[in-house]
Order: C-alpha cells, then sequence, then structure tokens
C-alpha cells in the first residue's frame, strides 16, 4: 500500500473506509488494503478525551449531531474561488487507485468538495482530468440541488457533465421533474431532455398525479437567473393542456426577468371583456418597465405602460395610458401617473442637497372616473379614479432648525352635471418656512420650546364657480412654550401669535382689496398619571387613571369678511378637542374661552407593556360664545359640547374590539358612533365587523372575512399558506360587505374563494362597487355601478394566469393574509445530507 506524504486516513466504528485528498493529492491503495469492515480501529486512548473532540481533528462520522442547527459556521455560500483549492473528501466500503492517477470506492461510495456531494454504488475520479464516473443509485447534491440517477460522468471543478435518466428537485421554490438525460453547462446551468417540471409533492398511491406539470422535448435551467426555458413544451392542469408553444420561459423564483407576463382576463359591466399581455423590461438593477396592451370588448385596445426607477438618492414610477378611439365615447382616452421623491446636491457648500417630491395625475375629460373605475396598467389598479386629481410639485431645504419648502399644488376637477363640485383653489405657488427649537435656556429659564412658522401662498380657482377673489395671503404663527414634565404628569403652558394678510385680486362685498388680522393664543395643558396594580379576570394587570385639563383663551377678532380658501371644522375626536385652533387651515382662527376635560383609564400588561383595555372620555366647556364661523354657519352658544367616549380592548391576542360614540346629552341621542371588532385565532383565520353612522348623514355596516371553508364541518385539517403541505387542498372564503341602511341594499361587495391545493391556488372574487347617482329623465336618480370579476389560477413556483385579485382582497379585507408568503431564502442545508 502507498501512501501519500499529506494524506490523513479516518476509521469509522462502523467501518467505512474515509480518505481525504488534501489539496488535490491523491493515495493510491491495494486490495490487500483497509477496503472491508475487518479493518483495523486504533483504540482509544482512556486518558484522552475521543478524537473527534480533539482540535483540529476531523470528526467520526458516529459523532455528527442527528439534527443541524443555525450556526455561524454554516455558510450559505459553498467555500471556494478562484485560486482556492479545496480539498476532497471520500468514503467507501473498498477502495483502491493509483498515486496522482486515479481512486475507485466501490460500496456506500461518496465524495464530497465545497458545495457538492455525489453517492453512488461505485465512483471511479481521474485526477489528471478532474473526471468522476458514479455508477448504481447515484445522488448529487449540489447546493441544495439534488439529483438522482442510473449514471453520472462530470468533472468537479468546472461540474460539466451529463446524467442519464435522473430525477431533479432544486432548492429555490422545491420544483422537481425527470429526464432521460441531463447535460450539466456549469453548477448554475442544465438542459434537461424528455424533461418534466412541476411543484406539486408527491402523494400516496400508484395512480397518483401531479396537479399541473410541464412536459417538454427540452427545459433549459438557468439557477443564476432564476430561469426555466421549455421548448416544444406542454402546461396541462388537471391532465388538460392549458398552455403550449415551440418555447416559452418561467421563474425559478422570485427573481425580475424581461419576458412575456402571464395574460390576465377581466369581465366587467363598463369595459366588458378585457384581455391583457402584458410585457416586463428588467432594464438594470435599479430600472424596469412594463408595456401592458389591453383588449376591451367594448372600447377597444387600450395601449399602458409602467416605468420605475430605485436609485440611491431618487425613486419614482410614471404610470400612463392611451385609448386612441373609445368605441363608445368616439373620442381619444388617456391618463397619467407620476410619482418621485428624493434629493439632489446643488454642488454649492452653502446649500448642500435639495429634496423634491413629485405628484403628478392628469386624466383626458371629465367621465374618466366613471369608464375606467380602476386605474392601473390593463384596468387591473387597487382603487377608484378620483373625482379631484391632484398634481403636485415641491422642493424642500433644511439647514440645523430650519426647514423651507416651495411647492406648486393643481387640482383637475371632474364634473358631473349630476353632482357637481365646487373646485378647491389651486396653490401656485405656496411657500413655507420653519424654525422650530426644543429645551433652549432663555433668559436664565431653561426648557422652553418655541418655534416661528411662515406661509405664502397664491390662491387661483375659477370665479364664475367659486364666487370670491383669487388672492394672496401670508400668514405667520409665533410660540412659545415651557413643559414641566415629570413621571407623575405634566403641565405645559404656551403663548401662541397669529398674523395674517391678504391682497385680492378683486374687490370684496366690503369693496376692501386687502385685508389682515392678528390673534394671539394662551393655552394650559395638564395631566396626571396614576397606578396600581390590579387583577381581573384571573389575569395581574397595571391599571392606571389619566386625568386631563386643557384650557385655551383666544379673543375674538372678527373675520367674516374675509375669504375662506382652505378653512374648515375640526372633526370631532380625542386629537382635535385638545387643539387651540377648532378650525382647520389658516382662514379661520376660532375665539376660544374653552376648558376641555378629559379621562383615560387603561390597564397594562406588567411583563410587556403591551395595552389590554383602554376607555376614555372627553367633553369641552365653553365659557363664552364662539362668534368666529365659517362662511354660512351660525355662532355657537352651546356651554357643552357632545361627550366623546371611546374604547379599545385587546383582552386576548384573537379578540379586538374597539368603539366611538359622540353623545349628545342635550337630545340623549348620539350623533355619531363607530364600534367594531376583530376575532382572528390564527393564520388565515379573520372575521371582522363594524356599524358606522353619522345622524341624517349615513348609517353603515360592513363585514368583512377571510376562513377555510373546511372549518365549517369540523375539517380543521391542515393549512397550506406555508406552502409545504402534501395532503388534500383548502377551501377558504373571503370578502367584505358594506351594507347602507338608509339605501336599504348594499353598496360595495367584494366575495371570493380561494382554494389553496398545495401547488396551485385558484381564485375568484366578484367586486361590485357603487360609483355615483345619475338622474333619470322625469325626475329621480339612480345610483350607477361598476361590477367586475376576477379570475386567478396560480402555479406556486411556476407562473400565474388571470387578472390578480390580490390587491383587492388585501385593500378591502382587514387583516387578509396571502397564502403564499416566502420570508426566508430556502437555506442549502436543507437538503443536506
Amino acid at each position: 500500500m502507498h501512501r501519500a506524504s499529506r494524506s490523513r486516513f479516518i476509521l469509522s466504528p462502523v467501518a467505512h473506509a474515509a480518505l481525504s485528498l488534501v489539496s488535490c493529492t491523491v493515495l493510491g491503495l491495494g486490495h490487500g488494503g483497509f477496503a472491508h469492515a475487518q479493518a483495523p480501529v486504533a483504540s482509544p486512548d482512556p486518558a484522552q478525551p475521543p478524537a473527534a473532540s480533539l482540535p483540529g481533528s476531523i470528526p467520526r462520522r458516529d459523532a455528527l449531531p442527528g439534527q443541524l442547527k443555525s450556526s455561524p459556521m454554516l455558510a450559505e455560500k459553498p467555500p471556494g474561488g478562484p485560486g482556492i483549492e479545496l480539498p476532497t473528501f471520500i468514503y467507501g466500503d473498498r477502495l483502491s487507485g493509483r498515486p496522482e492517477l486515479e481512486t475507485v470506492i466501490d460500496g456506500n461510495a461518496e465524495l464530497r468538495r465545497g458545495g457538492s456531494s455525489i453517492r453512488a454504488d461505485r465512483l471511479e475520479y481521474d485526477q489528471p482530468t478532474d473526471m468522476v464516473k458514479a455508477r448504481g443509485n447515484v445522488r448529487v447534491n449540489s447546493a441544495g440541488n439534488l439529483y438522482n440517477g442510473p449514471e453520472l460522468e462530470i468533472k468537479l471543478d468546472t461540474f460539466e457533465g451529463f446524467f442519464t435518466r435522473p430525477d431533479y428537485r432544486f432548492l429555490q421554490n422545491n420544483g422537481y421533474g425527470a429526464a432521460s438525460r441531463v447535460d450539466f453547462i456549469d453548477d448554475k446551468r442544465l438542459v434537461a431532455y424528455d424533461a418534466s417540471f412541476t411543484t406539486c409533492q408527491r402523494g400516496e398511491g400508484p395512480s397518483w398525479m401531479p396537479a399541473w406539470i410541464v412536459n417538454a422535448s427540452r427545459i433549459s435551467f438557468d439557477k443564476e437567473a432564476d430561469v426555466g426555458e421549455a421548448s416544444g413544451g406542454v402546461l396541462r392542469f388537471m391532465g388538460v393542456p392549458i398552455l403550449a408553444g415551440p418555447t416559452f420561459s418561467f421563474p425559478l423564483s422570485d427573481k425580475r426577468k424581461s419576458g412575456l407576463l402571464p395574460p390576465t382576463f377581466g369581465l366587467s359591466t363598463v369595459n366588458g371583456t378585457s384581455a391583457t399581455i402584458p410585457y416586463y423590461f428588467d432594464i438594470a438593477p435599479q430600472r424596469d418597465a412594463t408595456f401592458a396592451p389591453t383588449v376591451m370588448s367594448k372600447r377597444g385596445v387600450e395601449l399602458a405602460g409602467e416605468f420605475r426607477y430605485l436609485e440611491r438618492t431618487y425613486q419614482g414610477e410614471l404610470r400612463a395610458s392611451l385609448l386612441p378611439n373609445d368605441s363608445l365615447r368616439n373620442k381619444t382616452r388617456w391618463s397619467y401617473n407620476y410619482l418621485s421623491t428624493g434629493t439632489f446636491n446643488t454642488g454649492l457648500r452653502s446649500v448642500g442637497a435639495l429634496g423634491f417630491d413629485l405628484n403628478l395625475n392628469r386624466v383626458s375629460d371629465n367621465n374618466y372616473w366613471r369608464d375606467f373605475p380602476a386605474t392601473g396598467l390593463g384596468g387591473s389598479g387597487n382603487g377608484l379614479t378620483q373625482r379631484l386629481l391632484t398634481s403636485d410639485a415641491s422642493v424642500s431645504w433644511g439647514s440645523g432648525f430650519l426647514v423651507t419648502k416651495l411647492r406648486a399644488f393643481k387640482y383637475q376637477t371632474l364634473q358631473d352635471v349630476d353632482s357637481p363640485i365646487v373646485p378647491p383653489y389651486d396653490r401656485l405657488p405656496q411657500l413655507t418656512a420653519a424654525y422650530t427649537r426644543t429645551n433652549v435656556p432663555v433668559a436664565g429659564l431653561s426648557g422652553l420650546d418655541y418655534s416661528v412658522a411662515a406661509d405664502y401662498t397664491r390662491f387661483e380657482s375659477d370665479r364664475l364657480l367659486t364666487r370670491q377673489p383669487n388672492a394672496n395671503r401670508t400668514f405667520a404663527l409665533a410660540q412659545i412654550s415651557r413643559p414641566w414634565i415629570r413621571p407623575a404628569g405634566y403641565i405645559t403652558p404656551k403663548l401662541m401669535l397669529h398674523s395674517t394678510s391678504y391682497q385680492f385680486d378683486g374687490p370684496l362685498v366690503n369693496g376692501s382689496r386687502s385685508a389682515s388680522r392678528t390673534v394671539p393664543t394662551f393655552s394650559l395643558d395638564s395631566g396626571v398619571t396614576f397606578e396600581r396594580d390590579a387583577s381581573f379576570f384571573g389575569q395581574a394587570f397595571t391599571q392606571t387613571l389619566e386625568p386631563r385639563l386643557f384650557y385655551v383663551n383666544t379673543p375674538h377678532r372678527n373675520q367674516s369678511a374675509l375669504p375662506n380658501y382652505d378653512s374648515g371644522l375640526n372633526a370631532f375626536n380625542f386629537a382635535t378637542l385638545f387643539t387651540e385652533n377648532e378650525f382647520v387651515g389658516n382662514d379661520r382662527i376660532s375665539d376660544s374661552n374653552v376648558l376641555t376635560t378629559g379621562v383615560t383609564s387603561r390597564l397594562l400588561v406588567p411583563e410587556t407593556g403591551a395595552e389590554a383595555l383602554r376607555v376614555g372620555v372627553a367633553q369641552r366647556l365653553r365659557l363664552k360664545d364662539r362668534r368666529v364661523t365659517l362662511p354660512g354657519e351660525v355662532p355657537v352658544s352651546e356651554r357643552l359640547s357632545d361627550l366623546l367616549l371611546g374604547a379599545t380592548v385587546n383582552l386576548t391576542p384573537a379578540w379586538s374590539l374597539e368603539s366611538t360614540v359622540q353623545y349628545n346629552p342635550k337630545t340623549n341621542i348620539s350623533e355619531r358612533a363607530t364600534v367594531g371588532g376583530r376575532y382572528s385565532p390564527s393564520n388565515y383565520r379573520v372575521i371582522s365587523v363594524a356599524y358606522r353612522r353619522q345622524r341624517k348623514v349615513s348609517e353603515q355596516y360592513e363585514l368583512g372575512w377571510q376562513w377555510p371553508i373546511n372549518d365549517l364541518w369540523g375539517d380543521k385539517g391542515q393549512d397550506l399558506g406555508a406552502g409545504r403541505g402534501q395532503g388534500p387542498g383548502r377551501l377558504y372564503s373571503v370578502g367584505r360587505l358594506n351594507y347602507s341602511v338608509p339605501d336599504k341594499k348594499l353598496v360595495d361587495v367584494v366575495v371570493g374563494l380561494e382554494y389553496d391545493g398545495c401547488c396551485w391556488i385558484g381564485r375568484v372574487v366578484l367586486e361590485r362597487t357603487q360609483l355615483g347617482t345619475l338622474s333619470r329623465v322625469g325626475g329621480g336618480s339612480t345610483n350607477t355601478n361598476a361590477t367586475r370579476i376576477l379570475f386567478q389560477l396560480e402555479f406556486v413556483g411556476f407562473s400565474k394566469i388571470g387578472n390578480n385579485p390580490l390587491k383587492t382582497l388585501k385593500a378591502n379585507i382587514p387583516r387578509y393574509q396571502y397564502l403564499r408568503e416566502q420570508s426566508t431564502t430556502p437555506s442549502r442545508f436543507t437538503n443536506y445530507d
């Protein structure tokens, strides 16, 4: 027996012989060496620990742990690289060969190098050519990708060779198949002949067939680009051919690639039957585009496109569509939406970088919102087109405590003769600046907060619709406060000074072309927190009691002659009750002598601080009438405001309740109420209900859900959302219903079914949305609706066919979960053996 000087022998207790070929040095062994079960094993020294635990030693095979665990030592990327020669490890029952030439292993043969391993009944390794020949029960593991077959010839370094009659399984998407022959081009690319591919995991019984499968005369797999390409291929679903072609490609992961995307089909009462065939352009890692022509049976051909970019300092997205000749309207229709945000360097050291934001929206005509209720490529967007389309462009700059912004804001108002809209004022331009300091010592008094904000705006609109002149408005606000904050409570006095001036393009009712206003405000905010240990429902909590007082005093300034460009009454909620101004915007400053009282109590989990329960009540006490009003309104003389009550309950992770009620103590009637609850015991199971009422305005009930229908007959089964189930599929019901009490009908409906068959998902969703009201001939009106059916067939790990309803489900159903969400990349050690 010949021995190379740098070789090491390892004998395992199960009598396998192993040879380590370090730095490609091969040891030749004669047949009389250790090659069978009676090979000698050195007796361990009782004074020494087992060899497997000695530093630098190679562990015995029986000493390896039975289950691998996460460790920094398990590198996902196999070792190696240019100029690095990796050692080769071989094991087997019988080993023979010639030094520097060949090695033959018979019986339980195994060879490992880097991230690859080869097992077979017999292995022949030719060192000069680096060629391995394997025969009998050959199993190859290449970075977690598995191949099994009778015969293999391959070069270890380049992974170039062939495999006869193999089956294969890929780590990235758990897809697998079989072929008459596989040619390995390298460790990332291979070509399979007379091949098949599917992600449906093998079931029981000899008659089992995958739900879907691709059969092709040739399939090329590029694992670096994560793309497969089938030549002469046919996709069969439930045994029925549904897609065939001379060649088509498919993804092996979620990695982007240029090419045709799966077609989408839709059915809508507005546009009829539609079909979209998108083409995706993977321009660069930070840029891509999609071109999506859509054929609509009622309107014609729409050309839509999307371009996206994501650079280091800026990002953006442009969407546009063009319908050259709408068959229903007999004119060209178009739309675009452009979003971009980022920073750019001016090159001036004193200025530095500027930030910018763009949000541009425009459509061709007033009827666009009605004819195209869903925005997005191919009419498959995620929401209704608004009748008020905003175009907003701004440039901002900040340095230290100073922030400035220059902005242009313009509306496109889509008018309807049956429901006209008074258009808001455009702001062309608006210039704002703010200087803010906190915890500043001033005149020996520390902890002061102060700020100065200024706003210059040019308001423009159509005089025939607004009936008040366009104007230039300058507004300034200075404020100073001194918070005293302690663990038990806080108190914050604040002084504010508002100053406003106007320059009008035309005279007001009183003949004036200018106006000004200066209003001071004093406020005092205070609160205290009490805590105690408490126990409810057999569980320990920390209970708090948090009373709060907020006083505001603002003298009256007559503002009745001033136009209103951007002001409105604040919504009545817990946030706005504790603010100095009862109006939003800068055209009205409320005169106030008001005390707002409130109290909140919470139950906190001591271990985590999580909030299990919150209840609160607040009310405003008016000490004098509010005389400042919006145009057309009357002064407010009520001394006590409505009572606001709120509660949030999260006693268990599965249940959640929330309620807000605005109660009028004089009439004993609730002016506004919102009550909602959610039950979600586990993944893919959620039911939410809500009731919303605003007296004399609206009253609605809402129900949303995602739930496995199998649960209804007690078949809890196995949720396949993780994508690993192999049993029978699960049927999920999904939807949201919005019922209007005044209209006595459902106004918005989303209902559907999802079937998770492990390797495929079927979705069908009906969506009906109320668009608006049309006047009838002879009087009266009728509501108009848009209805569409979304159908999608998803072959997991392969492709999707149909109109994607996932955005609709996610936007409408609270806490809806995708049935397929892969959060981590599979480890190559998943298939380690």
